[in-house]
């Protein structure tokens, strides 16, 4: 074909309907990419591995229409934020960045890639191309709290903690109120590890609060140590952001489940239809994002009270912090009748009586 017929073709739009239909390219949409920077290991079984198993069922239910990525052991610090901007700059158009401490550095990467939307998980800073998402996690420490509470022989549980920010501190204090509701006379020790995953101080933070006399164990920290080193002594503990029975069956009660899958979903289908918005997501028991895994190793009416404190926790009846509540002082923090709110549980730095220890 000479040159100025081809031109001419091309002007009258013939070329298209000339050319053979099974030469004609198919253009299918790129696949949207999706990054997530983890903190520790997808391999902790704990916090990391349970928000790895929500970005594998977004995959399974997006099939080809996404791709995802994941930067796992990305420390919370200067180092996060290069992580943001090379996905940003590798065209992820979402990304996840799954723990507290990246907060100022996704805001700092949002500002330089305008067109990325960021998702933050336990932050409470959001901008035009931020969101915020995270999981009432204080009312499985309640329901944790009472079953303590019916079991604890010696009325004294041990908390194995990671960081004094507000959401570690509404967990320590739900607990403690859920042990006072079955037993006034309850008390709390704890022992902050500084970290979120390190299972080396993990074990030996729970051993310490054993040697101390607690004759139950919790954790708000990512890695199964804390539950198998009570394990070890026959000492019964309960799991952190996913089921973990297999490390301790004979020994775990139940664990605080973190559902992140469903969030997932909705917000990379949000960006697939272009509706994308800033938002701010706090659920628990009444949305699904919170669940008690089975209750085992304890009796059936420890079992049946647990049941129903999930269920008040659910409709509303029960709202765990309402007043009056005293700090370690006898300080009146809530008076009766209060119910604290979200802008006080998001600042939340003192700790109710029982509670043995300082934050700092």
């Amino acid at each position: 074909m000479l040159r100025r017929d081809f031109t001419r073709l091309i002007g009258a739009g013939a070329f298209a309907s000339a050319m053979p239909a099974m030469i004609r390219p198919a253009f299918a949409a790129a696949p949207l990419k999706v990054g997530f920077i983890y903190l520790g290991p997808v391999g902790d079984f704990g916090w990391t591995y349970q928000h790895d198993i929500a970005r594998k069922a977004a995959v399974a239910h997006f099939g080809d229409k996404i791709k995802t990525t994941f930067v796992e052991n990305v420390p919370e610090g200067p180092d996060s934020e290069k992580v943001l901007n090379d996905l940003a700059n590798q065209g992820h158009k979402l990304i996840f960045a799954t723990s507290f401490g990246y907060m100022n550095y996704v805001l700092n990467s949002a500002k330089r890639h305008p067109k990325v939307f960021y998702e933050h998980a336990t932050g409470y800073k959001r901008a035009v191309n931020v969101s915020t998402y995270n999981i009432r996690f204080y009312q499985a420490r309640y329901v944790q709290g009472v079953i303590a509470g019916k079991m604890s022989k010696a009325g004294l549980a041990g908390y194995v903690g990671s960081v004094p920010v507000p959401e570690v501190v509404q967990g320590l204090n739900a607990f403690m109120l859920g042990m006072q509701s079955v037993n006034p006379k309850a008390r709390l020790k704890f022992v902050l590890i500084n970290s979120w995953y390190d299972p080396p101080k993990e074990g030996e933070a729970a051993k310490a609060l054993m040697d101390q006399g607690c004759d139950i164990l919790t954790q708000h920290t990512d890695s199964p140590a804390p539950l198998q080193a009570a394990a070890s002594r026959g000492i019964k503990a309960f799991g952190q952001s996913t089921d973990m029975s297999k490390f301790a069956p004979h020994t775990e009660l139940t664990a605080s489940t973190d559902v992140w899958g469903p969030y997932y979903i909705k917000r990379i289908q949000d960006v697939l239809s272009n509706t994308w918005k800033s938002t701010d997501t706090w659920g628990g028991f009444d949305s699904g994002m919170l669940v008690m895994s089975p209750f085992t190793n304890m009796p059936d009416d420890v079992k049946a009270l647990a049941e129903q404190t999930v269920t008040a926790i659910t409709a509303g009846k029960n709202k765990i912090f309402v007043g009056p509540l005293t700090d370690q002082n006898g300080t009146v923090k809530i008076p009766a009748g209060t119910v604290m709110d979200d802008v006080a549980l998001n600042q939340m730095q003192w700790l109710v009586q029982g509670i043995e220890g300082k934050l700092s």
